[in-house]
């Protein structure tokens, strides 16, 4: 799952009250940005389309105990469940993955996966239904996000004016995402339009699209597109 840049800039103006009060929030500025927003506890409600599958998706964040927070999206159809997990840690506006479990069911599919971020040594681990190839050990870095972590983080950049560039460490690989700002539209949230933001990443045959609307800590809408054919939509319904 997923698995999403335009910085704020200041500009020059002519000397003036205008300017001393241009001056005045440009000099205040650093002290917000170091201060970023605290997480909230939420739950979230989606409507789910999975391959053709229609049912629900939920995901809450809730607090896991000291700077440990958990991050969870589970997707319910008659035919099919998606389940993963995400525990990490808060640390100064940074996040850290510490470990994080995907798993799903198709009928009488079944796959799981656990991962290990391991920040003493600096390297992620996976077991469960991995390929040799996929089981690292794979380098750790400073701001290394997992693809859930990505989806939390999309929405909080957009709102500070943020690059929507992210380095991300997820099943047994590392690999850079780099989110482009594709304008402005309308979604509806609970039958209630609201404008939003629309940002999207191409990979090859492989699309992610996601709406952002403001005052929201998670994305409206969340699609994944592969050779120009929708294969997970999750559409807003509920926030709390």
């Amino acid at each position: 799952m997923t698995s999403p840049r335009t910085p704020l800039h200041h500009h020059a103006r002519k000397r003036g009250p205008v300017a001393a009060a241009c001056l005045a929030l440009c000099v205040a500025l650093p002290a917000v940005a170091a201060q970023p927003a605290a997480l909230k506890p939420f739950t979230a409600t989606y409507q789910a389309n999975y391959m053709g599958l229609h049912g629900t998706g939920t995901m809450v964040l809730a607090p896991a105990g000291g700077d440990r927070w958990k991050y969870s999206l589970d997707i319910d159809s008659a035919i099919a469940q998606l389940s993963q997990n995400t525990l990490f840690q808060a640390e100064g506006g940074k996040w850290k993955p510490l470990s994080n479990s995907d798993s799903s069911m198709l009928l009488i599919k079944k796959s799981s996966k656990k991962a290990t971020y391991d920040w003493t040594r600096k390297e992620a681990r996976w077991s469960g239904d991995v390929k040799a190839d996929r089981a690292g050990p794979v380098a750790l870095r400073g701001g290394d996000l997992d693809a859930m972590l990505v989806n939390l983080a999309i929405p909080r950049d957009v709102a500070a004016g943020r690059p929507l560039d992210y380095h991300m460490v997820d099943d047994g690989r590392a690999k850079q995402l780099n989110y482009e700002i594709a304008g402005q539209d309308t979604i509806q949230v609970g039958g209630k339009p609201r404008p939003a933001t629309k940002v999207s990443r191409t990979d090859g045959n492989k699309q992610t699209v996601i709406w952002v609307v403001d005052g929201l800590p998670v994305p409206a809408r969340i699609l994944q597109r592969k050779d120009g054919k929708d294969e997970m939509d999750l559409q807003l319904k509920s926030v709390r």
